[in-house]
This record gives C-alpha cells, sequence and structure tokens, in this order.
C-alpha cells in the first residue's frame, strides 16, 4: 500500500471508530504530519482527557500513553508500538523509590512526567520540563526527592533554594549531546542563539542562550527575530520548527540527537493499531488513582 492511501485510511478509521490521533514532538515527520494534535507529553494527555473522541491513538513512547490512560480512563488508548519504551523512565523502579524515600524520610517526592505509572503512584507532585521550578516552588518542604532526570533536577536547583536528592537517571538521547559539539557550531554559526533542553548535561546547558521545554522551543524561535538557531534536543522537532517558520533555519547540534524509541512508530503501525484496536494500554485503579492525585496536585498549581 502506497504512503497516501495508507494515510487515507488512517483517517477514514479515526472517523469510524471516533479516534484522534496525537503525536509527540519528536516522532517521524510523517506521523507529525497526519497527526491531529501535536505536542509534548503532558499536553498530549490532557488533550486526550478533554478530547469528545472514545479512542485515543497516542504516537509515543509507553509512559506517555499511560498518563493517557490515568487522566482518561474511560477511553481506550493505543499504542502504536508497545516496545516503544522510554529508558530514563525504565532508571527508575518502584522498589528502589521506596528505598530512597526511606533514606530521606518527609521529603516528597517531585517527579518528572517521563516516568512509569507506577512511579507516579509513589509520588507526592509531578512536573514537566517546563514547570519544574514552579512545581518545587509549590511545596513548603525545604529538601526533595527529584526522579528520574539528574539533568532536569539539577537545572531546577539553578533557580530554587531547596536541597535535592537527585534519583540518577538521565535521557541517553540528550547526554550524548556535547560540549565540544556545541562550541564548534556556535564558533561556525556565531549569529545562530543556542537552544536547548533542561534534559542535556549541565555543562551544555550553561552554553545555551535559552533553556526551555520543546513547547518552549517552539514559542521562543517564532518570537526571536533570529533567522537561524541551533537545537539542542531531538531531532524530530525539527519537523514543526521548519513548518512554522518557513524563513528560518534549524541546525541540529549533533546527529546523535535521533530517539530510536521515538522513531518506532510508522505510518503502518498507526494503521495496523486501528484495524485490530490494539495494543491497548491500560492502568490497574490501585496505580491509576495516587498516579491521577500526583498528576492533578501539580495540573492545580497556576500556569503563566
Amino acid at each position: 500500500m502506497y504512503t497516501d492511501e495508507i494515510k487515507q485510511e488512517i483517517g477514514a478509521l479515526l472517523k469510524k471508530r471516533n479516534g484522534v490521533l496525537l503525536a509527540h514532538n519528536y516522532m517521524r515527520d510523517e506521523v507529525q504530519e497526519i497527526a491531529d494534535i501535536t505536542g509534548d507529553s503532558l499536553a498530549l494527555s490532557m488533550e486526550a482527557a478533554e478530547a469528545s473522541a472514545e479512542v485515543i491513538v497516542f504516537c509515543g513512547v509507553h509512559f506517555m500513553a499511560e498518563s493517557a490512560a490515568i487522566l482518561a480512563p474511560e477511553k481506550t488508548v493505543l499504542l502504536p508500538r508497545l516496545d516503544a519504551g522510554c529508558p530514563m523512565a525504565d532508571m527508575v523502579t518502584e522498589a528502589g523509590l521506596l528505598e530512597m524515600k526511606g533514606m530521606y524520610p518527609g521529603a516528597p517526592v517531585v517527579t518528572y512526567v517521563n516516568s512509569s505509572a507506577a512511579v507516579k503512584a509513589l509520588s507526592d507532585i509531578c512536573c514537566t520540563s517546563a514547570n519544574a521550578v514552579k512545581v518545587v516552588e509549590s511545596l513548603p518542604d525545604r529538601e526533595v526527592i527529584f526522579v528520574p532526570d539528574r539533568n532536569l533536577g539539577r537545572y531546577v536547583a539553578r533557580f530554587v533554594g531547596k536541597k535535592f536528592h537527585l534519583w540518577d537517571g538521565f535521557c541517553p538521547t540528550h547526554e550524548r549531546l556535547k560540549v565540544d559539539d556545541v562550541i564548534r557550531l556556535k564558533a561556525e554559526y556565531p549569529d545562530a542563539p543556542f537552544v536547548c533542553h533542561p534534559e542535556c548535561n549541565p555543562a551544555v546547558a550553561a552554553l545555551a542562550d535559552h533553556v526551555c521545554s520543546t513547547t518552549g522551543m517552539y514559542g521562543y524561535c517564532s518570537k526571536s527575530p533570529a533567522r537561524r538557531f541551533i537545537i539542542g534536543t531531538e531531532a524530530g522537532i525539527l519537523y514543526r520548527l521548519r513548518h512554522e517558520n518557513p524563513g528560518k533555519e534549524f541546525i541540529l547540534a549533533s546527529p546523535a540527537l535521533i530517539c530510536p524509541n521515538m522513531k518506532l512508530t510508522s505510518l503502518e503501525d498507526i494503521l495496523e493499531a486501528l484495524q485490530t484496536m490494539s495494543p491497548v494500554v491500560r492502568v490497574p485503579e490501585e496505580i491509576r488513582i495516587p498516579a491521577k492525585r500526583a498528576l492533578d496536585r501539580m495540573l492545580a498549581i497556576p500556569r503563566d
């Protein structure tokens, strides 16, 4: 079947199933092209919960589909590639987090949304890369346990006068961006601001003109008068950046910034998921309810 035929069949099945197709900012270009909504993981889950659709096709990785199932338990959440995982999310386990909580009794657990539902269920509050500073500031405690991303935790600690107990997790893709890569490109393109994700190593983030989430990058690059940018996050973000800013140039900070898990989902996988209505991602109620509590506590914090 040709690509155009697959896209047409996906569209027809979405209409038939009363479905909505969500694609993360790091998905393949052709997946983002046909998505009803693109965005970061939590924004997509919130859209899923609010949408009138009965079926959610989540083009992302496993923890993202779990978040949609947590927030919209009455809907059918399909993850076209069940093997699309997140190495950083896998770095923190329930047993390990319980052990850490025992080491620092009374310290609230702040958990990045890039984590499993089971880990969220053991947490006091969740955060995103965009709101992590506000989340930690909202807590009256002087110490926090921050999981699983040590790089995001170190970045947040720069702005918050609290003691952080960091889980030693990280994003392997962002970790592959090295200081030398950035220095070389900044010398080659001195007019190009370097924009990076806080999941990058602190030494890399220290070189950035702006550090922000993927959603923040869209806004920053759109509003900036600069004509080109060095981008320090996963390559998939370039599709929308170029689409929304046709007169600007975007340079990936390293060819290593490709997440193999984010690139697993193909158009054929999406079509098969809609044809078979599988794989379905569900979260047991005993995990979903406390996990939702941690997400709800975060969502209750006023946004800018």
